[in-house]
C-alpha cells in the first residue's frame, strides 16, 4: 500500500438526484474504508431520497425512482454511516467540491453534525488535474491501464478512484504519502466553507467568492449591509455555508 495512514481513510462516491449540494439528495453511496494496517471494507447502499429523481439524472447514473422505492432513507442509514465514517479522513474524485459538502448536508438533515474541519480531505481529481488533466474514465485508463466499465455506478467509481490514488502515489514519488500532505496538495483554493462561497485572499482575509460582493471582505459587508446576512441565511445555501457565515458575524460583532 502506497498510502501512509495514521488513521482510516474512506474513499467514497455519491450518486444523487442532481448537482446542488444544498438541496439535492443521495440515491447511492459507496464507501471503501482502508485502515492503517491495510485492512479494507467496501459498503454500498442504494438510498430512497424522498424526492423524485429527474429523468435527465437517471439517464446519467441509471438509478430511477422505482429502483430506490423500497430502499432505506438516508435518515435510516445515518447512524451506522456516521459511526463507520467518523474516525476517517475522506477521499474521492471531485469530492471537495461536491461529494463532501452534499454528504455533510445529508447528515445535517438527520440531526448529525458530521464535522469535517479536522479531517484530511483528499481530492483525487485535483491530483490528476495538477499532474495529468483528464476525466475519471481517462484517469483510470492512464494510471491503471484499464477501461472503466459501469461508470456512474457508485461502487465502480469508488473502487476505480482508490485504484487511481494508489497508482498516482506509485507514479509520483515526490508526492508525500500521508493523509495530511495529500489534503494540502489536493486543495485547489483557500476555501473557508465546503462549497467555496467564501475564500481567503492573499491577506488571509475571508472574502466572498460569488455574487455582487465577490472579492470583498465578508465581515465588512455584514456591517455595512446587514440585510445581506439575512438574505443568505434564508437563501438556498448549504447549512455549512450558513454556519460559517454565522461564525464570521458572531466573531466580528
Amino acid at each position: 500500500m502506497n498510502l501512509k495512514l495514521t488513521q482510516p481513510i474512506a474513499v467514497f462516491d455519491l450518486e444523487t438526484t442532481g448537482v446542488n449540494t444544498a438541496t439535492d439528495r443521495i440515491v447511492e453511496i459507496s464507501i471503501h474504508k482502508v485502515w492503517p494496517n491495510g485492512k479494507s471494507e467496501t459498503r454500498t447502499h442504494r438510498v430512497n431520497p424522498g424526492i423524485p429523481i429527474p429523468a435527465k439524472t437517471t439517464a446519467i447514473h441509471g438509478i430511477s425512482d422505482a429502483d430506490v422505492a423500497n430502499e432505506p432513507t438516508f435518515e435510516q442509514l445515518a447512524p451506522n454511516l456516521y459511526i463507520f465514517l467518523n474516525d476517517c479522513d475522506l477521499a474521492g474524485f471531485n469530492s471537495n467540491r461536491f461529494d463532501v459538502p452534499l454528504l455533510v448536508e445529508e447528515f445535517h438533515r438527520t440531526g448529525y453534525d458530521f464535522d469535517v474541519t479536522q479531517k484530511n480531505l483528499i481530492d483525487v481529481q485535483n491530483i490528476f488535474h495538477k499532474m495529468e488533466p483528464r476525466t475519471l474514465v481517462a484517469a483510470y485508463k492512464f494510471y491503471c491501464k484499464k477501461d472503466l466499465t459501469n461508470a456512474h455506478s457508485a461502487e465502480a467509481d469508488t473502487l476505480a478512484t482508490y485504484e487511481i490514488l494508489e497508482a498516482q502515489l506509485a507514479k509520483y514519488t515526490d508526492i508525500k504519502r500521508d493523509a495530511k500532505s495529500l489534503n494540502d496538495f489536493t486543495r485547489m483554493h483557500n476555501a473557508v466553507d465546503l462549497a467555496g462561497r467564501f475564500v481567503r485572499n492573499d491577506e488571509r482575509l475571508t472574502v466572498f467568492n460569488f455574487g455582487k460582493h465577490k472579492g470583498k471582505e465578508v465581515a465588512k459587508i455584514l456591517k455595512s449591509e446587514p440585510s445581506y446576512y439575512g438574505w443568505m441565511m434564508n437563501g438556498d445555501f448549504s447549512q455549512n455555508t450558513k454556519k460559517v457565515l454565522q461564525n464570521i458575524r458572531n466573531t466580528n460583532k
